[in-house]
């Protein structure tokens, strides 16, 4: 058989068998605590978040192979094996279980345990989704960083305006697998109504839905793009950036990381904070605290950003109104 024969064979017995990808980690040393780190997404796109996270691990005095082992699962954006994958991790008796990747990979972890601590990454409104019962008091086995993602969808829409003023439509891109995904479309359907604009909100739950909301934004002709938060599209940022730059769509996204690579702008808190966030609370809870006395942390600063040579491509010129606000210019 061919070398690249037996490739083929080898990688479609891999997805016929629905394999996720899991990190290697240095092989676990007896003794040593164990962090169970649940991803709704892939690590791709996502090296920045995993070198904040280790980072504060670090800084709360714990480095993976030396005094901590980590077991990395993710869901490949296949948010129905989330729970076998933290029923997986539960079961391999970690120490304390990280959910990242929105309140999908948090409701999963939560779920498969009552008493291994679990802290989630950037969860819009934890208390709304029942994580936890309060964010200075979370109570339970639960407490994490809150993202702020659906709640700033009005703000963004107001800002892609200022940008771009048009009387036609705004596309929004949505993933429809999302937890409470219908008040999402309410709320953007209501700031929309308020703000006199009109919207066409396309689903996208996997990659190659993204390319078909394109094509149909193309068909439908708007205007500006909204990408929503969500784990699929910030692991798919670079096809989500390419193509709206492909289609001459001024984008705003809800993470830096977009405008970084590419996108027009971006207005939300640092996912990478959160993750370092993520890294303090477990070295704290491997030294012994209780989630339900760590608070969930809310982000304080939101950073709109913007970048110049996307906008000079897309011939836009930035209204003094928000080059007054801009946190960071990306050249």
């Amino acid at each position: 058989m061919r070398r690249y024969d037996l490739i083929l064979l080898i990688a479609a017995a891999a997805m016929t068998c629905q394999i996720t990808w899991q990190v290697p980690s240095k092989a676990q040393q007896p003794g040593l605590p164990v962090i169970g780190f649940l991803n709704s997404a892939t690590t791709g796109a996502q090296e920045a978040q995993y070198a904040a996270f280790h980072r504060g691990l670090k800084e709360a005095g714990y480095v993976d192979g030396q005094n901590v082992t980590i077991e990395y699962r993710g869901a490949d954006n296949h948010y129905d094996r989330l729970p076998a994958l933290a029923a997986d991790l539960v079961h391999r008796r970690v120490t304390v279980l990280v959910a990242a990747g929105g309140p999908v990979a948090a409701l999963a972890a939560k779920a498969a345990t009552a008493t291994i601590p679990v802290v989630f990454t950037t969860v819009s409104d934890p208390v709304k989704s029942g994580l936890v019962a309060s964010l200075n008091r979370p109570g339970g086995n639960v407490t994490g960083t809150a993202g702020l993602t659906s709640e700033l969808d009005a703000k963004r829409l107001e800002l892609l305006h200022q940008i771009k003023p048009t009387d036609g439509t705004i596309g929004v891109l949505l993933n429809p697998n999302r937890p409470g995904i219908e008040a999402q479309r309410k709320e953007l359907e209501d700031a929309a109504v308020k703000m006199r604009l009109k919207l066409d909100i396309q689903d996208a739950g996997s990659e190659h839905d993204i390319d078909a909301a394109f094509e149909t934004f193309v068909r439908q002709r708007v205007d500006a793009l909204l990408v929503t938060a969500d784990p699929l599209f910030n692991s798919r940022r670079t096809q989500v950036v390419t193509l709206a730059a492909g289609h001459a769509l001024p984008a705003i996204y809800q993470w830096r990381e977009f405008t970084a690579a590419g996108g027009l702008m971006s207005y939300g808190p640092s996912i990478t904070d959160a993750y370092h966030q993520t890294g303090i609370y477990v070295g704290r809870i491997l030294k012994g605290a209780k989630p339900a006395d760590l608070p969930v942390i809310q982000p304080t600063k939101f950073e709109l950003v913007i970048n110049l040579k996307t906008a000079k491509t897309l011939g836009l010129q930035i209204p003094p109104v928000l080059l007054a606000r801009v946190d960071e210019m990306v050249e």
